[in-house]
């Protein structure tokens, strides 16, 4: 396993942490008024669009799964076409998801749907990016001992990682602390981008302290 790969995995989860932050000091400039939670469903679409054209460019510029094979340009419009209807599944999924867990059902759709798209862009749209709309490659990737590369590995951590701030984020909403953040579905959205950067940085440090146990076969 080479330094320079590692060392570019990390560059590469900074500048996607660095977009999450951006996310939150830039709007207020252009914006007056504009804070996390006070105009919250805004920071959402904010932070899905930003990190998600960030992972984009990331991905077409290091090219970390790269194929050998060259392919016309209709096979790209049709990978494209795709990914794109890939994620509004995964969008509807994670919102049908999040309904079955306890969110409104009729009432706060909007913030709910968002909040979905927030968790696509963590999870979905890497898997995109890096696998494509290639579902036994999502499903060898989540499976044990499935990554075949460290970009994979950095894949399954902040994926997890996502996932699991989002549902940690759920546990102060039912409390009577009355505070702004728990209104819905603020702790949730936050919880999920907190897990989602903590991965980013966890990631290729577990990979450098472990890349003597790690082994990875070409399938």
């Amino acid at each position: 396993m080479k330094e320079a790969e590692i060392r570019r995995l990390l560059a590469a989860n900074l500048l996607c942490v660095f977009s999450v932050i951006l996310t939150a000091v830039v709007p207020p400039f252009f914006w007056d008024g504009f804070t996390v939670l006070g105009t919250h469903l805004a920071w959402l679409c904010i932070c899905s669009g930003g990190v998600g054209s960030l992972n984009v460019i990331l991905h077409l510029v290091l090219k970390p799964n790269l194929s050998p094979k060259r392919s016309s340009f209709a096979h790209k419009i049709s990978r494209f076409l795709k990914c794109c209807i890939y994620f509004f599944m995964s969008c509807i999924l994670f919102h049908a998801i999040i309904v079955l867990y306890g969110a409104p059902l009729i009432e706060s759709v909007t913030e709910t749907f968002l909040l979905a798209v927030l968790l696509s862009t963590f999870t979905t749209l890497q898997c995109l990016c890096m696998l494509g709309p290639n579902i036994p490659a999502w499903i060898r990737v989540f499976s044990k001992n499935g990554a075949t590369s460290i970009w994979e590995s950095s894949l399954q951590i902040t994926a997890m990682g996502s996932v699991l701030g989002a549902w940690f984020g759920a546990f102060p909403i039912p409390l009577d602390w009355d505070r702004p953040w728990q209104v819905w579905p603020i702790s949730c959205s936050l919880g999920a981008t907190f897990g989602y950067t903590t991965g980013l940085i966890i990631a290729p440090l577990w990979i450098h302290w472990n890349r003597k146990q790690l082994t990875y076969k070409s399938r």
